[in-house]
């Protein structure tokens, strides 16, 4: 008798090893929303950013994966409406690529900010960390328009207390090689440079993950 509750016991043991195992092992699920620089405009498939970003990721050992949902010519309005359904429950970050198609639309900043507002909330709410990437106004905007825009992706950080990047085409949108012809939308050799500029930004979020 006393054998035998020895082995149940043993195999109780073994199965809540294997459990706890299985879900240390479980992969970091991360998305990419944003609009055809988070797509991966006029590029072959696997060559998007966040397709290189895993990429990178699994070179350095963490085991996170990045799905991609960005829509080509999203604003924030298009995000926010589409947010619930695009981002699955399971999703544990969310890098929040919004706000350029706004700004060469000439959006009032004001509605960037709020749909910005409202979608760092809505993910807060379920629970999924926020890690905003910011854009900047093109210049043919005007100094005021600049102005106001510029500031809204540090303000939300502050607000809600979410790490920023602060330009998500950093890096590449200074160097022509590295765009297409368009001007606005990296090549696969731009979006290497931005994953590379990226990385540490992410890793740090990454390694606090690891902490908690």
């Amino acid at each position: 008798m006393f054998k035998s509750l020895s082995r149940s016991f043993s195999l109780y043991g073994l199965i809540v090893m294997f459990a706890v195992s299985s879900v240390n092992a479980q992969t970091l699920q991360g998305v990419g929303f944003g609009d055809s620089l988070m797509a991966g405009y006029q590029l072959e498939n696997g060559n998007g950013f966040p397709d290189q970003l895993q990429a990178a990721l699994k070179e350095k050992g963490y085991d996170v994966a990045i799905a991609n949902a960005g829509v080509s010519g999203d604003t924030t309005s298009g995000g926010l409406s589409r947010l619930e359904w695009s981002v699955p429950d399971t999703t544990d970050f969310v890098i929040l690529e919004l706000g350029g198609n706004d700004a060469l639309r000439g959006i009032k900043p004001e509605i960037t900010r709020q749909n910005l507002d409202e979608m760092i909330t809505a993910l807060k709410t379920r629970d999924i960390d926020v890690l905003l990437a910011g854009m900047v106004a093109p210049p043919n905007m005007g100094d005021a328009y600049g102005e106001a825009f510029n500031k809204i992706y540090a303000d939300l950080s502050e607000k809600h207390d979410v790490p920023l990047y602060p330009f998500f085409l950093e890096g590449a949108i200074t160097n022509p090689e590295l765009m297409q012809d368009d001007g606005i939308h990296p090549t696969k050799e731009g979006v290497e440079v931005m994953v590379e500029n990226f990385l540490p930004f992410l890793e740090t979020y990454l390694t606090a993950q690891k902490t908690e």
